[in-house]
């Protein structure tokens, strides 16, 4: 990557004139501003760091890189960029929110402009164009999910694989042996990068523990409720007695309604577990035992290590996983071939 001292020599000046360009501490013409800026987009150099270094000042300021596509679930996005607006405002800083769906171009001209200290991304994909551009800037940014290459960034997450394992495990110990798993929509399994990561190791640890676990979406969008009631219907027919939910609020409304319908009653005919769930369980009609995705957890764990790689302090890369928590409201019995 391009120095401050390449920018320089490009647009013919000295290199405290560029910071004095980058940082604004003072005033620069504007064609000397014109020419610095057109060395740095030629360059692709990432003003934000070297201004710093040398002026010694800060912005202030987060970006949230979280594209918001007419088939996001509102309610989760909004939680998270609620909770990361709150985390940032506790250490004073602001939130500069970038929410195009093309969520690369965005953080593109953040990571070149200088406006912020860190950059924080939500709605991480399995192949994440947004980690080739945080590998070339020297802003520092975080990610909230795992993408598939994850090895030198630093990404903070809930353990879903141990929160899985662990939903299954309270359904096998109860006799559970066929399993159903409930998903989001289709689009999460290849846009989003945990739904995968609760599937295989739902499907993984039924195994290991001698049953036997079948998996589906909710549909082609989370709101296909027929879908959903169908799903219920081949699990029941096909002797599910345990259902592991990784789905909103919504899907877990049609499935107790459809078990119902069928007369089953929970959890004397079918346990119920919801791994990752960002609402409130217990505000249904019968209370859910859940292992709870807590975005506010998540958020202060990002803008903390945010803040300690802003001062030059060392973060270790790789995934920061925040341990699961069970917490039992009553809907998992003994299965009833126990």
């Amino acid at each position: 990557m391009a120095g401050i001292d390449e920018v320089a020599r490009a647009a013919g000046v000295s290199i405290s004139t560029v910071s004095y360009a980058l940082s604004g501490k003072r005033p620069v013409s504007a064609e000397t501003r014109r020419r610095i800026q057109a060395a740095v987009h030629e360059l692709g150099y990432s003003p934000n760091a070297g201004a710093r270094m040398l002026a010694g000042s800060q912005t202030h300021i987060f970006a949230l890189s979280e594209p918001l596509r007419a088939d996001s679930h509102a309610p989760s996005h909004m939680a998270f960029m609620h909770a990361m607006t709150v985390a940032a405002r506790r250490k004073e800083y602001d939130m500069l929110l970038l929410t195009d769906e093309d969520a690369s171009a965005g953080m593109k001209r953040v990571a070149a402009s200088g406006l912020v200290d860190a950059i924080l991304v939500l709605d991480v994909a399995p192949d994440d164009p947004r980690v080739a551009i945080a590998r070339a800037s020297a802003t520092p940014t975080l990610f909230v999910g795992i993408p598939n290459d994850h090895d030198d960034l630093v990404c903070v997450d809930l353990d879903f694989e141990r929160a899985a394992v662990e939903a299954v495990d309270r359904l096998a110990d109860a006799g559970h042996r066929e399993i159903g798993l409930i998903g989001g929509s289709r689009r999460a399994y290849e846009k989003s990068n945990f739904p995968p990561r609760v599937r295989a190791a739902v499907v993984a640890r039924a195994a290991e523990r001698g049953g036997h676990a079948r998996a589906v979406a909710s549909g082609e969008v989370v709101t296909d409720r027929a879908h959903v009631r169908e799903s219920v219907r081949e699990f029941i027919a096909a002797g599910v007695t345990g259902i592991v939910l990784h789905a909103p609020e919504e899907v877990l409304q049609v499935v107790l309604v459809e078990l119902a319908a069928l007369g089953k009653s929970m959890p004397g005919d079918v346990s119920i577990v919801s791994v990752g769930s960002s609402f409130d369980t217990d505000t249904q009609p019968t209370p859910v035992d859940s292992i709870p995705l807590v975005p506010q957890s998540s958020c202060e764990l990002a803008v903390d290590l945010a803040i300690e790689l802003i001062a030059g302090r060392p973060v270790a890369s790789g995934l920061h996983l925040i341990p699961p928590t069970y917490l039992e409201r009553g809907s998992v019995a003994a299965a009833p071939s126990a």
